[in-house]
C-alpha cells in the first residue's frame, strides 16, 4: 500500500514539474515573440530573464543584501499596467524580499541606471494569480535604480 502511495505522489510531482517546464518554454517564446514584434534587442540572462539596459549609471551595482530605492512601472506583455511608482515618486525595498526576477535584474543596473526587464512567470509570481496579474504571466518592468 505504501508503494502505491509513493508511486502516485511521484507521478503527481513529475506532472507538476513538467507543467512548470512547459510554462518556462511558453514564456520564453512569448518574450522572444514580443521582442521580435517590437524590434527590441534584449540580453538573455542564464536564469531566463531578458533585459535591456536603457541608461547606464555610475558604475556601482547593489549587493544582494541592499535596500534599493527605485522608480518603476510593471505591465504585462500586452501593456496592461499592474503596479508602479507615479509622478516621480520612489519606492524602497530590501532586495532579498522581492520576486526572483528583481533579485536577478536590479543588480545588473548601476546606481542611476535604467533597464527594462522581461521576467518569465517562474521568476515572478509563477502559477499564482496575484491581483490583476494572471497565473503564469510574463512581467515587464521598467526600473530606474535611484539609490541603494
Amino acid at each position: 500500500m505504501n508503494l502505491k502511495l509513493l508511486a502516485i505522489i511521484t507521478l503527481v510531482g513529475l506532472f507538476f514539474a513538467s507543467c512548470s517546464k512547459d510554462y518556462n518554454k511558453i514564456n520564453r517564446e512569448e518574450i522572444l515573440d514580443f521582442l521580435d514584434a517590437n524590434n527590441l534587442d534584449a540580453i538573455e540572462h542564464e536564469s531566463g530573464l531578458f533585459y535591456i539596459i536603457t541608461q547606464t549609471g555610475n558604475g556601482n551595482h547593489p549587493p544582494f543584501d541592499a535596500t534599493v530605492t527605485v522608480k518603476y512601472t510593471g505591465t504585462l506583455l500586452d501593456g496592461t499596467f499592474f503596479d508602479g511608482t507615479q509622478d516621480g515618486a520612489t519606492a524602497t525595498f530590501p532586495l532579498y524580499n522581492l520576486i526572483p526576477g528583481w533579485q536577478i535584474g536590479i543588480p545588473l543596473l548601476e546606481k542611476g541606471g535604467k533597464g527594462t526587464f522581461f521576467i518569465p512567470s517562474e521568476l515572478g509570481y509563477g502559477s499564482q494569480a496575484t491581483g490583476n496579474i494572471p497565473a503564469n504571466s510574463v512581467l515587464v518592468f521598467d526600473i530606474e535604480l535611484v539609490n541603494f
